[in-house]
């Protein structure tokens, strides 16, 4: 089976979404790429554990994608590992009034992970360039000064809303969150598949929503956004990945090897020591709790 090089799939420089694959050939069967993902998942619940003991970090996996571009079932297989105390998954819908109260990136705030947690957000913050970029009669919602109507929202607007949420990275990935964000790259000739089986198998009837079918009207206008959101965002402490989304087991793969080999550069983390006067007098205390 081909290796994964996480830089294989880093946004470094500016990228073009149609001319990224959708699809990874790597010549191994399902079954294959099963088994070497079950390895990767254990070795990062392993991680977990060592993280919750070493208490300085926190991660924050960032999953944004197409409808059917398979986050649900990704997060499931990647993180079925961990100890449940270790990994907390927020999905972000339409905000509702008492969020609305507050800026777009608050309750995104009040869900980043604890110190040696991970946080999953399936759905994220961009959502507030992205799903609001289609259809910027949303952001009226929001009540902002200055922006009574659609023709209020400026290009600058969303210039702006691109350097707060670098800003709001920066400043959590200085604060000892580690961000790793990834773009399910879904072709639109798959997601029609993923569609039709929805409606031909009934017991997937209840993932189809009439929802799906007006976003999926509005593709091109999400492909320009995405590219520009991604373009954008791509920073050496908040890296984007764009992963081919067509084939769900190669991509569950691929996410989790990213973040496994991510993680390795972070060699700090690590199990704390025994206190010394601990260590100096361990034989005194086994030995008084053997006489019990």
């Amino acid at each position: 089976m081909k290796s994964i090089d996480p830089a294989d799939f880093k946004v470094v420089d500016k990228i073009k979404l149609s001319k990224l694959p959708t699809n990874l050939e790597v010549g191994a069967s399902d079954e294959k790429k099963e088994n070497k993902l079950e390895k990767i998942s254990a070795k990062l619940s392993e991680l977990q554990d060592v993280m919750y003991a070493h208490n300085k970090y926190g991660v924050l996996i960032c999953l944004q994608g197409m409808d059917t571009s398979g986050k649900d079932s990704l997060i499931r297989e990647v993180f079925k590992g961990f100890n449940s105390r270790g990994v907390v998954v927020s999905s972000f819908k339409t905000p509702n009034s008492a969020e609305l109260e507050h800026d777009y990136l608050w309750r995104h705030y009040l869900a980043l992970p604890e110190k040696g947690k991970f946080a999953i957000f399936n759905r994220t913050y961009y959502e507030n360039v992205l799903v609001t970029r289609v259809h910027p009669e949303y952001i009226l919602n929001e009540n902002l000064p200055g922006i009574e109507n659609v023709e209020d929202i400026t290009p600058e607007f969303w210039e702006n809303r691109m350097e707060q949420i670098r800003n709001f990275e920066k400043h959590i990935s200085q604060n000892g969150i580690i961000v790793l964000k990834f773009y399910m790259h879904l072709s639109k000739e798959e997601q029609r598949q993923r569609l039709l089986r929805r409606l031909e198998e009934g017991k997937h009837n209840w993932k189809f929503s009439t929802s799906d079918l007006k976003e999926r009207g509005h593709w091109d206008e999400y492909m320009e956004y995405y590219e520009d959101a991604i373009n954008s965002t791509s920073t050496e402490e908040a890296p984007w990945y764009v992963v081919p989304a067509d084939d769900k087991e190669m991509a569950r793969y691929i996410v989790g090897k990213i973040i496994w080999e991510e993680m390795q550069k972070h060699t700090d983390i690590k199990e704390p020591e025994m206190d010394d006067k601990v260590k100096e007098n361990i034989e005194m205390y086994k030995d008084i709790l053997k006489k019990e």
